[in-house]
């Protein structure tokens, strides 16, 4: 187990970075702890920086003071529409793909789609996965993810092994009008059993999400982008096994560390802990990282 010194020195790295544009002059601090850790979940928006490069550039120093491995990008310098067009999206690919050219393979990315366009993000998947430097799907909130939309560009992923990260959501006053919910995410899986598939945010209320994504084998569950809260990565472990967890932030919406407490800080062991710091991330990825010749 991390011990209470390891894990303060983390907190006090936590205190000082609320986000990351507030935290560029934060002072250095030694890695909390010695994990291989990987962010499956970073924005360009929202970070220091007037480019895309610099933007990584900034969120790196960031990365190299809690100990950070590797980054994970997707979208582009804006949040933009719910609902992009074609053009949108194309435009956001490419400026994910050049802000991590100076990095890869250190940093990655995965290429954003929107389901209400199929053969578009057919085309575009190939371009940007398939052919290029992405290795992996993010999908967001246009459309409900059980629709049979999605079949062609999950069984497309699939045969590449590019998992695909779907956000997810539970909210009180009601989603937004195409927001998946992780009961969609396992309808989802249901048609898709060998496809590679994340459940982004725990569905938020991740009490519920946990629970509900519990017997879909193939879905994993990543813990990015709610207050951090006692108790989560333990539910997780417990109901899911350590082996289904998948660290994430959400930057430059979440900060890393706070994101990160909620697993250095959790009563878990340290093989699980590791295990949700990258090592499951990583073994997901390795088939495509394989077959595109990137080492870890």
């Amino acid at each position: 187990m991390i011990n209470r010194r390891e894990f303060m020195a983390g907190a006090a790295v936590a205190a000082g970075l609320a986000g990351l544009g507030g935290c560029a002059s934060a002072p250095s601090a030694n890695p909390p702890a010695p994990f291989d850790v990987w962010n499956l979940h970073c924005h360009l928006y929202g970070l220091p920086g007037t480019t895309g490069e610099e933007k990584v550039a900034n969120t790196l120093k960031i990365a190299d003071r809690l100990g950070i491995h590797r980054l994970i990008f997707y979208m582009g310098m804006e949040v933009g529409s719910a609902n992009p067009t074609p053009e949108a999206l194309r435009r956001y690919n490419d400026e994910c793909m050049a802000a991590i050219k100076p990095f890869h393979p250190r940093v990655l990315g995965f290429v954003y789609l929107n389901p209400e366009h199929v053969d578009f993000c057919l085309a575009e998947f190939d371009r940007c996965v398939k052919n290029g430097p992405l290795v992996g799907v993010k999908l967001w909130v246009a459309r409900h993810c059980n629709l049979p939309e999605l079949d062609s560009l999950v069984r497309r992923a699939t045969e590449l092994q590019a998992p695909i990260y779907q956000h997810t959501w539970m909210n009180n006053l009601g989603n937004k009008p195409g927001e998946s919910t992780p009961q969609d995410l396992v309808e989802l899986a249901a048609r898709h059993p060998d496809a590679a598939l994340i459940c982004g945010h725990a569905g938020g209320d991740w009490e519920r999400g946990i629970r509900i994504i519990r017997a879909s084998k193939n879905v994993r569950l990543e813990l990015a982008g709610f207050d951090p809260a006692a108790g989560v990565a333990e539910m997780a472990v417990r109901e899911l096994g350590p082996e289904r967890l998948i660290y994430g932030s959400d930057t430059g919406g979440r900060s890393f560390a706070s994101q990160i407490a909620k697993v250095l800080g959790a009563d878990i062991s340290d093989d699980a802990r590791r295990l949700t710091l990258g090592g499951n991330l990583r073994r997901m990825l390795q088939p495509i990282l394989d077959a595109k010749g990137i080492r870890p």
